[in-house]
């Protein structure tokens, strides 16, 4: 991509398009084209195709999409699949009518097998059962992929997919009931902490394990991808280190300085057991993490205290 290339951010507002955004203006991308629900209906088919005739995008980061954790997935199953089977088949489809250079797609981690081998290489997918609590949303991003890898084969198209392992920070969902583990353990600690409580509620066991990575991390390694790669196959992001739930909950509670014990409610679920991506492709790229779990954490509890606390 070029300083003044046109480039078209789907879904800007939230977490990961924000962080995309952010890392684009610091390195002096001037021309950028910026889509969410309030500029644009992308679950609308004929809305997307004018907004690209007008617009022209050269390249198109596709960041835009329904998400949320256990209880959401489990709750809303149908929307999850259908609005993100929607907006990437409006978004794919148009960038190919219109001749966009290069389209990078965002996945998750999520579309991978529930018991897969650990760490967990791009070539497992679709290797066996998924996570039923999540299956809706893991279908989607799955078809999502594959058509970026079917318009490269049909068309000649330049369109990449990453996948993402679990994500946190600037622009985070702090929602109890909608958000992912680690944000929800930001809000529900600074309440413990807040109300002198002496204990704090986490769901599940805490023994299974989860990788996270900073969203700012996650953006460098899109611009990177959409600037050095190009392949029909997916690209893992991630640190290459996974902690325990409990091992998390312990973290951010001394980030927060509270000094309460943990209760894991064990009748609520656990999710898969493990989801540790291996992350030697894009290392052997060139890039890697930056941002230490603790690091990342005091950044997303400053925005959290900045956006929901006043």
């Amino acid at each position: 991509m070029k300083k003044n290339s046109k480039i078209l951010i789907c879904g800007y507002r939230g977490m990961v398009g924000g962080a995309i955004v952010r890392h684009l203006q610091a390195n002096g991308y001037i021309n950028l084209l910026l889509a969410d629900i309030a500029e644009l209906d992308m679950t609308n088919q004929l809305a997307v195709e004018q907004y690209f005739v007008i617009h022209k995008p050269e390249y198109v980061f596709l960041a835009s999409a329904k998400v949320g954790g256990i209880v959401a997935n489990s709750t809303y199953p149908a929307d999850f699949i259908r609005i993100n089977l929607q907006i990437q088949t409006n978004i794919i489809d148009a960038s190919y009518k219109n001749n966009i250079k290069k389209l990078l797609f965002l996945g998750s981690s999520c579309i991978y097998p529930r018991d897969c081998p650990q760490p967990i290489k791009e070539e497992y997918l679709l290797t066996g059962s998924l996570e039923k609590t999540n299956e809706a949303y893991a279908l989607a991003k799955i078809a999502g992929l594959k058509m970026c890898e079917y318009y490269n084969i049909q068309y000649d198209t330049d369109y990449i997919s990453c996948m993402p392992t679990n994500l946190y920070g600037v622009g985070d969902n702090y929602d109890l009931n909608n958000s992912h583990v680690l944000p929800a353990l930001i809000a529900k600690i600074h309440k413990a902490k807040e109300n002198n409580d002496k204990e704090y509620v986490v769901w599940g066991t805490g023994r299974v394990r989860r990788e996270f990575l900073f969203v700012d991390d996650l953006a460098t390694a899109c611009v990177f991808l959409m600037n050095n790669y190009r392949g029909n196959q997916t690209t893992n992001i991630g640190t290459g280190e996974d902690i325990t739930i409990a091992e998390l909950a312990e973290t951010v509670a001394e980030v927060l300085e509270y000094k309460g014990n943990i209760v894991y409610d064990t009748t609520k679920p656990d999710g898969t057991p493990r989801k540790l991506l291996d992350i030697s492709k894009i290392h052997s790229l060139g890039w890697s993490a930056k941002t230490s779990l603790k690091e990342g954490i005091t950044l997303a509890y400053k925005d959290f205290l900045a956006r929901y606390i006043k």
